[in-house]
């Protein structure tokens, strides 16, 4: 089996301190000019935090609201959604991530991935977005949800791969890579990829370069049980990014701390990988006591807390 490098991208670790003061202090030079770069030379280094900013949409949250509640929850930074209905609408992308970017930067955050709807080469505005990503040191963006209402047939996941090609053509010119991530259904909505079977058929041959691997440990608990080590690994190649959500095996997100994927043994194995890439961090929970209202204040405070029980988890 493939080992994950030491090296995020293929890039050569740079000291963790030289990475933090070329980019977090306070009046450096914007860094977004360049790509980001995780260090892993550190075994004590912690993985960044970064939170999956759709939850602000529920509180209508300007950038500046935004890079202050990430800020004030302790967080490395956001993943955007750039998508139909995101933080930032496709033909915004331009204009919109760039001045979140500079936002964000402003509190000592990033963005180190995004959210998109692109699922292929044809995807509304999709060369505008990930050439714009790639200017800001963006790495990573998600692929868009492929759904239907059974598992995909073959002919259907051969289509899949044809679009990925161009994708991944377009990602190495660009120098960027998409991510799949693993879905586990919802009501009668199948998600390509939530079966990771089907995931492991669409990727293979790609260059991991160019086509990467989401892993979602909460869907894929829900949808394989105790046998997703072995999904995993037949995706490890691909492993780039972590999106962890706590969730019992039943199918029900709850708080962190409350639900089976402590119990998994998936951070020792993040432990043993020597794993410093972000983490997406995703609430699905209902984070306000019924009858109060939503609050800055108490969302923040929910992804203190949330991302306290992650590093727990990452340390144990």
């Amino acid at each position: 089996m493939r080992p994950i490098p030491n090296s995020i991208n293929g890039r050569s670790p740079i000291p963790r301190r030289d990475f933090l003061a070329r980019t977090f202090t306070a009046g450096a030079a914007l860094a977004w000019s360049a790509p980001a770069i995780w260090a892993a030379s550190d075994a004590a280094a912690p993985s960044p935090i970064v939170v999956f900013s759709k939850i602000y949409q529920e509180l209508k949250l300007d950038f500046e609201q935004a890079a202050a509640t990430t800020r004030q929850a302790g967080l490395n930074g956001v993943d955007c959604p750039v998508r139909e209905g995101g933080e930032i609408l496709p033909e915004n992308a331009a204009e919109q991530l760039p001045r979140y970017a500079e936002i964000l930067q402003k509190q000592g955050l990033q963005i180190p991935l995004l959210t998109t709807g692109i699922t292929s080469v044809k995807s509304p505005h999709a060369e505008t977005i990930l050439r714009t990503a790639r200017k800001l040191g963006i790495r990573y963006y998600r692929f868009g949800f492929i759904a239907g209402d059974s598992t995909l047939s073959q002919q259907r996941i051969t289509e899949i791969r044809a679009q990925l090609k161009d994708l991944a053509a377009l990602n190495k010119e660009v120098g960027i890579c998409v991510l799949l991530q693993n879905h586990s259904p919802s009501g009668k909505t199948h998600y390509f990829g939530g079966d990771l079977t089907e995931m492991e058929q669409a990727i293979e041959g790609f260059d991991p370069d160019q086509i990467g691997v989401a892993f979602d440990i909460g869907h894929a608990l829900v949808v394989h049980g105790d046998q997703w080590r072995q999904h995993f690994d037949a995706l490890r190649p691909h492993f780039k990014i972590a999106y962890v959500k706590d969730v019992k095996r039943a199918g029900n997100w709850v708080p962190f701390g409350q639900g089976d994927i402590a119990a998994t043994g998936y951070f020792k194995l993040l432990r043993e990988m020597n794993y410093h890439a972000p983490i997406s961090l995703h609430i699905e929970f209902e984070w306000q006591e019924a009858g109060k209202p939503k609050s800055r204040e108490r969302l923040a405070q929910v992804l203190r807390e949330s991302a306290g029980v992650l590093r727990g988890w990452l340390r144990a």
